[in-house]
This record gives structure tokens, C-alpha cells and sequence, in this order.
């Protein structure tokens, strides 16, 4: 598999994989991406001209994905309305290109042969309660919550289908929450890092004690590749690094990371449908594949995800004044 297709490649753990690939394989890469207001060319600049192509497009363009899939040993499927405050106020957009996309590429896989991945989230599952001792595993059922989840299950769902009925060679991944360079300022940390950057204090949904599982995009990447390697056809592997945080706890790291007290924050009215927390257990891709994180140090990841933004103001400025106008508050 020596000629990757990455859609989506242009947004945040797509690009992280476009770096991670060609800073550590010798393999090409093709991305395609509509470049919606989550894919940024910043995200791609620098990269080797002989082994990196970008292509402007929509995956739910049959002929143009049929085509570029033809061309290509393998294909990574990160393309995917992800933000669930956009899917709440307009659900449409994530029906259109997590369900509708996928299903295109599906069929262009069939039609082709290629290796497909499927990049999900573990979102899927719903939420555990904050004292529950479980973990998500791959035999958790599935309970979204949202427009974005519920349409990011069904898309799993169809992969699933597309291998059992039809023979598609493609995986799933379902990943926690990721972090680290070149993620969007509407989201939860690099939104907390830019605010206080620019002076304003962070905020937080409800009394902050919602939690994610956090991962470096980094981490993410190098599971992904190991998965698309190794992994058998039809399977699901949760990728995690066992980093649960509450959303107080993340905001608390990042202020004294900046330099700040690690109280200086405030509390908003929390958003609806708030998921409570996330946790994953990636013992299957830890047992079978043998893969293992790198970034253990949760408060180490932050401060060099903040050291980023620091110096990388000319990557997110332009999407600042864009987020500030469309969202009165802030957190997660």
C-alpha cells in the first residue's frame, strides 16, 4: 500500500495523518478535501512535492472519488462533519456528508477494490455515567446522542454492511477525543488556547465536570497506519491512551501551561444533549496489533500544543474572528 487517498486530509487529524505518513513512510498521498471552513491548505504547506497531490473535491462526487480511487493501493476515510454545536443548529450538512459520503466512497471501493479505513469516533456509544468503572469497548452498543454522532454511527454501519454483503476490504477506527497542531479554533482546547492568547478567559459548559478521553493527533495517526497494516478486514479497533480528563481538569493544565491561575475561568449555561463522559478501552489494538501510545504525558502534550498556537498565529488568526462571531460561548 504505497499510494494513500486521504479525504479530509485538509482538516485536523486528517492533515496530522498527511504529516505523520510522509514524515515516516515512503508512501504517496493523495488528499482530497472540499476545503469547508475545517480544511485549511496552511494545514499542508511544506510537504514533498513528489510524493504529496491535494485534490479539491466532494466525496459525495461518484465519478471524481471513483476515479482518484482507482488511482490508489489504499484509501483512509477521515472526511466527516465533526461539530456537534453546528450539527445541533443545522443537522443537514452532517446527513449530506457522513451518511451520503460514505455510502460514495463505499460504492467506489466496491467498484475498485481498494483498501478502505473508516475513521469514526467513539461518540457512537453514547455517554457513561461519571462513576461507571467501564470503558467503551468494540461490543458496547451504540447510543448517539446528536445529529453529528447518530450520523457517524450510521456511517460505521454501512461500512459494516458494505464488507459483509458486498466483500469491501475496509476497518473501522473509533478514536476519543483528539489534540495537538492545527486543529480548529472552534474546538474545545485550541478555542481556550487562542482566547486566553488574545485575553479572555476561558469557559466551560455546565460546572465542568464532563469528560473526554484525550489522545494526541499524533498517537491517533500512528494507530490508524498500524490498523491499515495490520488490522483484519471487517474488524473495529478503539483507539485511546487512557487519557480521561474532565473538562475542568483540561482547562486547569492549560492556564497554569499560559502561565495563569488555574481558577481563572467561568462557568455557562450548559448546551443540550451534553454527553457526560467519554472512555476508551483499546486492549484489542493493543493485544492484537501491538501498538501503544507515545504521549502519556497529558500536561507535557499541552504545553506543546500551546507552544504551537503560540507561534503559529498566522495558521489560526483568520479563523478567530469567523468562530467569535458564531459562537457566544464557550466549552465543551
Amino acid at each position: 500500500m504505497d499510494k494513500l487517498l486521504v479525504t479530509g486530509g485538509a482538516g485536523f487529524i486528517g492533515s496530522d495523518f498527511v504529516h505523520y505518513i510522509l514524515e515516516n513512510t515512503d508512501k504517496s498521498v493523495t488528499v482530497l478535501d472540499k476545503l469547508t471552513y475545517a480544511g485549511s491548505l496552511a494545514s499542508l504547506k511544506d510537504l514533498p512535492a513528489d510524493r504529496f497531490r491535494f485534490v479539491q473535491g466532494d466525496i459525495c462526487d461518484a465519478e471524481l472519488v471513483t476515479g482518484l480511487f482507482a488511482e490508489h493501493d489504499a484509501v483512509v476515510h477521515y472526511a466527516a462533519e465533526s461539530h456537534n454545536d453546528n450539527s445541533l443548529s443545522g443537522p443537514a450538512p452532517f446527513v449530506q456528508t457522513n451518511l451520503v459520503g460514505t455510502f460514495t466512497l463505499l460504492e467506489a471501493a466496491r467498484a475498485t477494490g481498494v483498501r478502505f479505513h473508516h475513521i469514526s469516533t467513539d461518540e457512537v456509544y453514547g455517554d457513561l455515567e461519571l462513576d461507571d468503572p467501564e470503558r467503551f469497548t468494540e461490543h458496547t452498543p451504540y447510543n448517539p446522542s446528536s445529529p453529528y454522532s447518530s450520523t457517524k454511527a450510521g456511517s460505521d454501519l454501512l461500512v459494516r454492511a458494505w464488507v459483509r454483503s458486498f466483500g469491501v476490504a475496509a476497518t473501522i477506527s473509533n478514536c476519543s477525543n483528539n489534540y495537538g497542531p492545527r486543529q480548529h479554533v472552534e474546538k474545545f482546547i485550541p478555542r481556550q488556547i487562542t482566547n486566553l492568547i488574545d485575553g479572555v478567559r476561558p469557559r466551560l459548559y455546565g460546572d465542568g465536570r464532563n469528560v473526554r478521553d484525550w489522545i494526541h493527533a499524533d498517537d491517533h495517526s500512528s494507530a490508524v497506519l498500524r490498523i491499515l497494516e495490520r488490522g483484519r478486514i471487517g474488524e473495529t479497533y478503539l483507539i485511546g491512551a487512557d487519557g480521561e480528563k474532565s473538562n475542568r481538569d483540561v482547562v486547569e493544565i492549560i492556564l497554569q501551561a499560559m502561565g495563569r491561575p488555574a481558577d481563572d475561568y467561568d462557568l455557562v449555561t450548559d448546551r443540550p444533549g451534553h454527553d457526560l463522559r467519554y472512555a476508551i478501552d483499546w486492549s484489542k489494538l493493543r493485544d492484537e496489533l501491538d501498538w501503544e501510545p507515545t504521549y502519556r504525558d497529558f500536561g507535557a502534550g499541552i504545553a506543546a500544543t500551546v507552544a504551537w498556537y503560540q507561534e503559529n498565529e498566522e495558521w489560526w488568526r483568520p479563523q478567530k474572528a469567523e468562530a467569535e462571531a458564531k459562537y457566544a460561548t464557550v466549552g465543551q
